[in-house]
């Protein structure tokens, strides 16, 4: 699928596209594998084995990225070395979390090994202006993301990525309840992005695809809280980008009922609201990117479960 690896395939907005259900376009190369982290937290030889095997595996075109600490880089090129890959062609797409004094290591990295592993995203942090200006001075050519807070008014902070060419990031949960935005906190997020015309990606906390009460971890003890779905998320920015006003989306933002989202070659309906397969195709390419998930599988078997998987994806 396209963006997942590169190979040569119709844009996700090119009209020609509209056949297919829109959830499909909707769900492709949504996730950005990210195993490594909390709470799946697995051993590198695990991860890079499971990124093997979906992308070469039948849900194949929900799957994007390989997400890695910049300081594990190293680790990777060890663990990936020892990977048959059969008949996967293409480097492999990684994401990597690294600030501004990493720049030549990513440099030095895709001069080596990008024929086989490809930095093409970076994931960096910042809490100011002046942050977000030193991420954008020290990576030209990659897809930056950079992760800001939400919890106070992020306008200034969009505005600034917006400026300097970057996109936005935001976390939308964790493995403790204080880690979870509220819902105004993310809408506004998404709502500013769209203002400002930046893209954004998400990451934590999104391994269903609806939101409700799930386990925290993966213990069998684990505490409990309310997770975002990333149909949830996903669902409003379209519609946000297609012009749906945001006091509109709070409830999509808490909604449980899967009988509520209706996909069809048409686009995506919910409770009155739709986005046309066309505003789902230019939204996925131009605005809403990816979430990044420990757990690759998870996010398959429940929207399979919920009867909301495209066969075709």
């Amino acid at each position: 699928m396209a963006g997942a690896r590169g190979a040569a395939a119709l844009e996700r907005d090119d009209p020609r596209r509209y056949g297919v259900n829109a959830l499909e376009t909707l769900l492709e190369g949504l996730v950005d594998y990210a195993g490594l982290f909390p709470p799946a937290a697995l051993p590198m030889d695990d991860a890079v084995r499971n990124y093997a095997a979906y992308r070469v595996g039948e849900r194949r075109g929900m799957l994007a990225r390989f997400v890695l600490p910049v300081a594990r880089l190293d680790e990777f090129v060890r663990a990936a070395s020892r990977i048959d890959r059969g008949g996967d062609i293409g480097p492999w797409p990684l994401s990597v979390l690294a600030g501004p004094i990493d720049a030549s290591v990513v440099a030095a990295f895709n001069r080596e090994h990008g024929a086989r592993w490809v930095i093409d995203s970076i994931e960096a942090k910042a809490t100011t202006v002046g942050e977000v200006n030193a991420v954008a001075a020290a990576y030209g050519g990659l897809i930056v993301y950079v992760e800001i807070p939400v919890d106070a008014d992020p306008a200034e902070l969009v505005h600034a990525i917006g400026a300097a060419h970057l996109r936005a990031k935001i976390r939308t949960g964790g493995v403790t309840p204080e880690a979870f935005p509220a819902p105004a906190a993310v809408l506004r997020f998404l709502a500013e992005c769209v203002q400002r015309q930046v893209p954004f990606k998400a990451t934590a906390g999104l391994h269903h695809p609806l939101r409700g009460e799930y386990p925290l971890t993966y213990a069998p003890d684990a505490e409990r809280g309310t997770m975002y779905g990333f149909l949830n998320v996903f669902l409003a920015a379209t519609l946000l980008h297609a012009g749906t006003e945001p006091a509109s989306l709070v409830e999509l933002l808490e909604e449980r009922d899967p009988a509520a989202i209706v996909a069809d070659a048409h686009g995506i309906s919910w409770r009155g609201l739709h986005a046309s397969a066309a505003q789902v195709a230019q939204a996925r390419s131009r605005f809403a990117g990816s979430f990044g998930s420990c757990s690759f599988e998870e996010p398959v078997q429940d929207l399979a479960a919920l009867r909301l998987l495209p066969p075709r994806l």
